[in-house]
């Protein structure tokens, strides 16, 4: 792609995408109480409404990079955005619990091939440095604002319907499925070398969701039975085949040397925490503001909206903030802050303050992505070639998508551990706890790699300098 009116047009489309894609996992927040009433489903069984979508988009992720890298970015992206369309509008037509599962489940797996054949599309039309980096920050905060507004965009719809919130992505896919086929480079048909490694899939993508189970039937069938044991042996199992498969495959799904990088590993798990604590964070918060406190659908919209917004109006002033002071600084100070954010909300009772707890809480929460998503997205690719970028954007998405369903299940673990329908406003506290205690992992992992870059620096820094004569 020769002209820079080009690449941002491109860009504007895979935004567009992206923002879809992180919309689906929370625009049915607000409606889960409503689809909960409706198809009468358990809260054990509802968690899987959301995390249905999560671990088919996290479960092959690792595959739709590879197979971006493998068959061409621009080809899988369309072909994933047309199976996303259909499983839209069959998500929002069904009548039954287990086909509304199934539906996220396979649009889960088709955004799985959408996101990281776009973000490779980004990082490998535009250069490495400050262009790209403002490229990235756009894209990813598009991701933040999907995930943020979703929650907003929800309550207005569900208002009127739950099932609109399965159904407006279906327009919306098809206009940026026909724009995709204007604007995007024939460049991203370019195949890089190697097969595709199919058992490596399907094993990691079992063991997410035997993880995922035994955590959420871990309270029933009791944490030290048999059949819990008996499953984390299993998923023990699954992880240790995907790892012998991956160092024998001439061309494995993940070449596992890229985790030698210490930036991409802490990207990583940054993302993981970030995703995994705020989707608990979510489900939570929609258990407390409409089952508990009785509120509707659009009060909770409205609730989440300071995040929201904040995400939205940063979102083009990230890359530069990332140029400036680096993404070490801006991902430690996020990480700060949705610690901050999820401590405010321990404070919950049956008569919320507004001012004091859900708006401040929230602002932390919308400072927390605005300034840890971009930064981590960037963190995660750079430096890494063009043949792998499919590669580096998948496994950073994995992350994200797998620690979101894993925590979920743990939280609903916890709020369904009392064996009541009604949950206690001690379980909720004790569910953000999981969320606050993930957060201040996850600032003590920035702020070591921080330090550990900064020591780095100054050494090189304080080398002598030898001059030829």
């Amino acid at each position: 792609m020769s002209s820079s009116s080009s690449r941002w047009g491109a860009l504007a489309v895979l935004c567009a995408v992206i923002f879809l894609d992180a919309l689906d996992v929370s625009m049915v927040g607000v409606a889960l109480p409503a689809i909960q009433h409706d198809l009468g489903l358990s809260t054990s069984s509802l968690q899987w409404v959301v995390s249905g979508y999560v671990l088919g988009y996290g479960g092959l992720l690792l595959l739709g990079g590879r197979t971006a890298d493998l068959l061409g970015r621009r080809r899988v992206f369309l072909v994933a955005l047309g199976v996303f369309a259909v499983a839209s509008l069959l998500g929002g037509v069904v009548d039954d619990g287990g086909l509304l599962i199934a539906a996220r489940f396979v649009k889960g797996v088709a955004a799985a091939f959408t996101a990281p054949a776009a973000l490779s599309i980004i990082t490998t039309t535009f250069p490495e440095g400050p262009e790209r980096n403002r490229a990235l920050s756009i894209f990813t905060a598009c991701g933040a604002s999907g995930y943020s507004l979703g929650l907003v965009l929800s309550g207005l719809l569900t208002e009127i319907g739950w099932r609109w919130t399965l159904l407006m992505p279906v327009p919306v896919a098809i206009i940026a499925l026909v724009a995709a086929l204007l604007v995007l480079p024939r460049s991203a048909e370019d195949r890089a070398e190697g097969g595709h490694d199919l058992v490596g899939a399907v094993l990691i993508t079992a063991s997410m969701l035997l993880l995922v189970f035994t955590v959420v039937q871990a309270p029933e069938a009791g944490w030290a039975s048999l059949q819990t044991i008996g499953s984390l042996a299993g998923v023990a199992v699954l992880l240790g085949l995907f790892v012998f498969t991956e160092l024998r495959m001439k061309h494995p799904l993940v070449r596992l040397g890229i985790l030698r990088s210490g930036s991409i590993v802490r990207a990583n798990l940054g993302l993981l925490i970030l995703m995994g604590s705020y989707v608990a964070f979510q489900f939570v918060a929609m258990q407390y503001f409409q089952n508990l406190l009785g509120w509707s659908a659009l009060g909770t919209a409205m609730a989440f909206l300071p995040a929201g917004l904040l995400v939205a109006v940063t979102s083009t002033k990230m890359g530069d903030f990332a140029d400036r002071f680096g993404t070490g600084k801006l991902i430690v100070i996020g990480a700060a802050a949705l610690a901050g954010g999820y401590a405010i909300f321990l404070g919950i009772d049956r008569t919320p303050s507004l001012g004091g707890m859900v708006i401040p809480g929230m602002i932390l929460l919308g400072i927390a992505f605005a300034l840890s998503f971009p930064s981590l997205n960037i963190q995660a690719t750079n430096g890494v070639d063009d043949d792998e970028q499919g590669l580096a954007s998948g496994l950073l998405n994995t992350s994200g998508q797998v620690g979101g369903a894993i925590v979920l299940a743990v939280v609903t673990a916890v709020l369904t551990s009392g064996g009541g329908e009604t949950i206690s406003i001690g379980a909720l506290r004790a569910a953000i706890v999981v969320s606050l205690v993930l957060a201040l992992i996850g600032l003590a992992i920035s702020a070591a790699g921080w330090r550990s870059r900064k020591a780095v620096a100054a050494e090189q820094e304080s080398l002598p300098v030898y001059e030829t004569v």
